[in-house]
């Protein structure tokens, strides 16, 4: 099996970096893919974790001080790339690692900001041609399905993304189940997160599954998102 982890670790980590460290240790994944990733002290920390862990691929963006970007680390060696071109406006929310078998794109889509990286994600898929897996925290979803309400943004780009052969893992695997990777303080549930996968992929794929405990410790706010793959 090969096991992809993606988590909104929130704003870095702050002061729950030992928890998220003993938390990736505690799910198996070959490659890791974290979003509201920073490049401060915390960040190195859980760089130094992985390294240790024996994840030497790492790739991260540019980005400084408090900005939110994305990060991803693996067992295996990828060609890495960030799109600075994506949107002027969020040049650090998209990178992608290449593997052998397939593209590996880690993503944090801005929250009701106007933004075109959903589109640049789909462009970018059907431009390169290569099977693909697009992985992080999207803020939308599709309405009345990932949220009991209408007020995602982007969901017809979400439909554009599955109409060109992208999967939603989780859809694949669970169906219409109700399911919601963050909570808001009146205890609404959104599924922001999520994990796709090119068509050609999906006679692979297992599981794709939350694990809301290490939500509900409080260890982030979102619940980290595991995709089981038969590679064997």
């Amino acid at each position: 099996m090969l096991n992809l982890l993606t988590w909104n670790i929130r704003q870095g980590g702050g002061s729950r970096i030992s928890k998220i460290k003993q938390a990736i240790r505690e799910m198996p994944a070959h490659i890791i893919a974290l979003n509201e990733w920073r490049n401060n002290r915390a960040g190195v920390e859980i760089r130094s974790e992985l390294l240790r862990l024996g994840f030497l691929h790492q790739h991260t963006s540019s980005a400084q001080g408090k900005l939110n970007t994305v990060f991803l680390a693996s067992r295996f060696s990828f060609e890495s790339r960030v799109y600075t071109d994506a949107d002027e406006r969020f040049p650090h929310n998209i990178i992608s690692g290449s593997f052998e078998a397939f593209d590996v794109y880690s993503v944090y889509f801005p929250h009701k900001k106007k933004h075109r990286l959903l589109d640049f994600v789909r462009e970018e898929i059907i431009r390169s041609a290569r099977p693909a897996i697009v992985l992080g925290d999207f803020n939308t979803g599709h309405n009345f399905i990932d949220q009991q309400g209408n007020s995602f943004w982007y969901e017809d780009e979400l439909l554009h993304l599955e109409a060109s052969g992208m999967i939603d893992a989780f859809r694949l695997i669970h169906g219409q189940k109700k399911a919601y990777s963050w909570y808001s303080h009146q205890l609404n549930g959104f599924r922001y997160d999520h994990i796709y996968v090119s068509d050609v992929l999906k006679p692979l794929v297992k599981d794709c599954y939350y694990r809301q405990e290490y939500r509900e410790a409080g260890i982030s706010d979102h619940a980290p998102m595991l995709l089981r793959l038969d590679v064997n």
